[in-house]
């Protein structure tokens, strides 16, 4: 025992200045922005999006232009293919980054998405971003339509490349800014508005002016339920899982130390 007991501090010597180390670097600011940083274990639709936005972005960059515009094409939310393949439509277009430029969206990701799926988990994240994407692609392509049927805009229209994820961002925008307090959400929401109409204003596209609005108010009507989620309490197994496994890091630590554990159950 006695013997254990001076290996269990030799050990701990030994690893002594790394972990102080590591306490150091995880005090303060940095520790703060540390927790932030997406990771595949905090945020894995986060990184999984970006790697798939990513590979499609050097793509663009890479492969025959001629190639990547049919499979851009194919991919299009646009009114005739929302019409013919809607289902491909819908999930085609939020794979591409209008421009092939995903840099922007990788800030765009981590300060939207990221802090979303922090809070309300992988599933539910992807469940707003995907609920963004798709009613602000059939309300403006649906703004679209009616515009061409009331002959305020050419048939063409209809045939006009939409792809991007910038729905998706905003809606994730609009529901994580449910989670602030008051004094930084006021300041969020005006600022996602005023970026919103500068784009209406230099753009002038219908596309835009009716989706990126919808995305982010679609984002805000979630607040109701993804608060409702935050407040439920967690099921019975889930906590007895987490305290049998408490335990057992427990008792191992107290193995090495050269204790006797007491009976884990």
């Amino acid at each position: 025992m006695a013997g254990l007991r001076r290996d269990a501090v030799g050990r701990a010597l030994a690893r002594a200045p790394y972990g102080m180390l590591r306490r150091g670097l995880r005090g303060g600011a940095f520790e703060w922005l540390l927790e932030r940083v997406p990771t595949p274990r905090r945020t894995p639709f986060t990184i999984g999006y970006l790697v798939v936005v990513g590979a499609t972005s050097t793509l663009t960059r890479l492969a025959d232009p001629q190639l990547v515009q049919r499979w851009q094409e194919a991919s299009s939310s646009d009114g005739h293919n929302l019409l013919q393949h809607p289902l491909r439509a819908l999930v085609l277009s939020g794979v591409w980054v209008a421009g092939g430029d995903w840099v922007p969206y990788l800030w765009g990701f981590a300060l939207t998405l990221a802090p979303l799926e922090r809070r309300v988990g992988p599933a539910r994240a992807a469940a707003v971003f995907a609920i963004g994407h798709v009613a602000a692609t059939l309300l403006s392509q649906g703004a679209v339509i009616i515009a061409v049927e009331a002959g305020r805009m050419a048939p063409e229209a209809m045939d006009r490349l939409d792809v991007g994820v910038s729905y998706g961002v905003f809606a994730c925008l609009g529901a994580a800014a449910g989670a602030l307090p008051r004094s930084a959400r006021v300041p969020v929401l005006v600022g996602a508005g005023l970026m919103i109409a500068q784009q209406i204003a230099t753009g002038k596209d219908l596309v835009t002016a009716v989706g990126h609005p919808a995305a982010l108010l679609t984002g805000m009507a979630l607040w109701p339920w993804l608060r409702r989620i935050e407040r439920r309490p967690p099921r019975p197994g889930i906590r007895s899982a987490r305290a049998r496994a408490v335990g057992v890091a427990s008792a191992a630590a107290m193995v090495r130390a050269g204790a006797r554990p007491s009976a884990v159950r």
